[in-house]
Parts: structure tokens; sequence; C-alpha cells
């Protein structure tokens, strides 16, 4: 595939390095041209110095023949105006970068679509959906929805209480049955295994569960968890995330956001409707004890920085709070905030690649998300008439080693993957695989 990705910040130099891997051809546009060298030598991209708004370079980058074309500049305007002039010069599919939830409404994405835009990505808004999803099950490090939440996938570590553990899959099958939940993948030591019937569970791993609501309780109690109620949030960092995030919680919540610049908290007081704004450092003990940290149920940090945000959330949870979500852009930092305990973690790159990642697939990809401590992808596609994965039971299909169905959507039937389960026309499969094994996954769906 030819693909055009125009700004080489945080979200464009992720998405360069990912796609590249998939042996697509990356062209880059940005006026910073030692950032553009700098990737060059780093991995198989071509480039162009110059605006993404000049035709002249659109046209130096050929637009004309690219699949799809993507701006990811910090600048909406230069998105949408870049993707608009890309489209008119021939690309195929154009996705836009945007920092204002107002060209999202339907209308408006509608008009957008009819200049030239197919496809809009608010970053920080997605994850702030992220995190108020989180809250959900609180109990779990990661929480994802598909179908409206018919299955549900949890992230969970197994302590020395889990009931689950040093069972392999098929033993804990036979205990507890195989019809309610399926344990898709496993993290162990930084390693994401994608488990067989032999593999046996244990301390320290984290499991991801794919489950119906029903049976939710049922898993939390088998890993030796307990669900509680959050009713009273902190935020520390007034980023466009955490507005954003206070904003959806600030209706069903208690919530309570700090923030260390006095003149974004009294802009803050005029934005958000029942928030708390409290001028301060979140770090700050003395701070965090007048503000009643032993009642606060969930403490969500999600300032600029990476590594405040992983110490306050330690700080929060020495304290007592149960609850934890911190912003780590530095993936490198991933497998270390997971290790030492913190609960959820956001990152945007993540987030806008599990957006974007879906175009470049040669099928219809109804849901694709990167899971954040672990190299799995998990995406819903639909069988075809004829394909391959409809051939066979499931059991006896030959899939990729290194990929597992997890569930299936039949209509209004909702089904657990087991062997014995065989895939029709029409269903929408939910499959969990690691990058090496996804190309051959997508062609059981041809």
């Amino acid at each position: 595939m030819n693909i055009v990705i125009a700004g080489v910040g945080s979200v464009g130099t992720h998405l360069a390095r990912m796609l590249s891997r998939q042996e697509h051809n990356i062209m880059l546009i940005d006026t910073n041209q030692e950032k553009l060298e700098e990737l060059e030598s780093q991995i198989d991209v071509l480039y162009i110095v110059g605006s993404c708004t000049s035709i002249g370079a659109l046209k130096d980058a050929e637009v004309g023949k690219c699949d799809l074309y993507i701006a990811v500049n910090p600048l909406e305007e230069q998105n949408i105006n870049s993707a608009i002039l890309a489209k008119k010069l021939g690309a195929k599919q154009t996705i836009a970068r945007v920092n204002n939830s107002e060209y999202l409404e339907t209308e408006n994405a509608e008009y957008l679509r009819s200049i030239g835009i197919d496809s809009l990505i608010y970053p920080e808004r997605l994850a702030a959906e992220e995190i108020v999803a989180s809250l959900k099950q609180a109990g779990s490090r990661q929480m994802h929805e598909f179908s409206d939440g018919r299955l549900q996938l949890l992230g969970i570590k197994l302590w020395e209480n889990a009931p689950i553990l040093n069972h392999t899959l098929i033993k804990m099958a036979e205990i507890y049955g195989a019809d309610q939940f399926r344990i898709v993948a496993i993290k162990r030591h930084n390693h994401t295994i994608i488990p067989r019937g032999n593999d046996e569970l244990k301390y320290g791993d984290l499991i991801f569960v794919v489950t119906r609501p029903s049976f939710i309780p049922n898993v939390f109690t088998l890993c030796g968890k307990e669900q509680f109620e959050i009713k009273n949030i902190v935020i520390v960092g007034a980023s466009r995330i955490g507005i954003k995030t206070a904003s959806l919680l600030e209706k069903h919540y208690n919530v309570k956001i700090i923030e260390k610049d006095r003149e974004k908290c009294i802009q803050l007081a005029d934005k958000l409707q029942s928030t708390l704004v409290i001028n301060g450092d979140g770090r700050d003990l003395t701070l965090l004890r007048e503000e009643g940290i032993k009642n606060i149920d969930a403490f969500i940090s999600l300032t600029g920085s990476s590594e405040t945000n992983i110490l306050s959330c330690l700080l929060a949870k020495k304290m007592g709070v149960k609850k934890s979500v911190a912003e780590v852009e530095n993936i490198d930092y991933i497998d270390l905030a997971e290790n030492i305990g913190i609960g959820t973690l956001i990152n945007t790159k993540l987030i806008a690649a599990s957006h974007i990642y879906r175009y470049t697939m040669n099928v219809d990809v109804k849901h694709l998300k990167f899971l954040t401590f672990s190299e799995a992808e998990v995406f819903e596609l639909e069988a075809k008439p004829g394909s391959k994965i409809t051939r066979n039971l499931l059991q006896n299909m030959h899939f990729p080693t290194d990929a597992t169905v997890g569930g299936v959507f039949r209509g209004d039937e909702t089904i657990i993957a087991k062997g014995d389960v065989q895939i029709q026309a029409g269903d929408n499969v939910v499959i969990f695989a690691l990058p090496n094994a996804v190309k051959k996954v997508i062609k059981y769906f041809q």
C-alpha cells in the first residue's frame, strides 16, 4: 500500500515506524528536515521537506498515487486543508487529525466527507473515552467492548489468591466451563503468548479474557479480584485529555481536577459544570491529604510528563487509592509502569494507531485495538461467503499459531469461541493476534 503521512510529531512518527514494518511504502511530509533525516536513517521511508498545505510538496510526494493520506500535524487547520488538497489531487482515502470534537458531530463529519476528508481522528477524545471505559470494571488493567458491550475484553493481573493459578487452560475449562469466558492472551515477563490448552497460568501473569457481561463477576472471582464501586475521582493535569475526561465523568461521579497553572484553573472553572477545580501540585502529599485522598476511589494522572504521571499514581496507590490511571506517552515506559503496578495506562499514539491501522487492511474491519500492555492486536472481522474461515470447525482450521478466535456474533447470538464452533458467512468474528500473524489471519477472511 502507498501511504503518505503528513506530520512527524509523536503520532506521525509512531505510525511511520509501525506501518513500515508491515511492508507498506511510506512517504513523509514535514518542514522539519532534521527529524525526517533521523527517521529515514532508522526505518525504510522516503520524505519530502515542505508544508503539507503546499500543492507542490503534495505533488512531489505523489499523493495522487497514494492509497491512504494521513494528516497528523499538531494544527488541525493544516490537517483539514491538506487532506482536502490530497483528495483533490487523487488520494484514494484521507484521514485528518482534529482537536475539536465539534467536527465529529454527524452533520459536520458528513460535510467534511463531502469535501474530501474520509475520516477524522481526535486522539485526546478517544483517550478520554478509554479512561471512562476503564472505570466501568475497576479491577481490570484494560477493558474493551465489542458490539455495544455484548462481549467484553478484560486485562487482569493474577496474584497469589487467584483460584485459576497453576491451572492449564484445559483443566480450567473442565472445572469452570468454557462456554462463558475464554483467555485469549497472556502477558508474562514482557512477552505476549497466544495460549493453547496446555499453557499454565502463573503468578504475575496479565491475562486477557473475553466474556459476556453477565459473567464478569465470576471472572473477577476466578482471578482473585474484588469489584468495587467508584464514586470519587481525582484528575491531575488540565491537559486536553484531562479536560475532556472531567467533562465526561462529572455527569456520573464526584470529580476533582488538580492543575498547577492558575490561569488554566480559572478557565476550567468556566468550562466544567460540577468538577471542583484545585490550583496545586498533584504530587504534593499535604495537598492530597487535605483533599481527602483516603476517600478517593480512582486517581487519574494526565500531565504532559510520563514520569510525573507514573510517580503520582504510585504515590496515590501508596496512600490507599485502589484504581490508578496514568497517561504514559513514552512507549519504553509501558512495561515498567505495568510491572510496578500502575493500573490502566493511556497512550495516545497507540490509540491513534489503532484507529488508523484498520484502513491499511484489505478486509472490512469493524473494530481494531492495540492492547496497551502487550504486542497483541484485537480486531473484529466479518466472515464473507466462501472465505476459508467458514469451511471447517475451528479446531480443524490450522489457524496461525500466534492468533486465536475469541468470540463470534451471529445475529442476536453471542458465542464464546471453542474448538467445536464453525464460523458461518455473515458472522462477525473477534480475533486476537500478534503482529506477525495478522496478514495470515486476514487471508482466512478474504
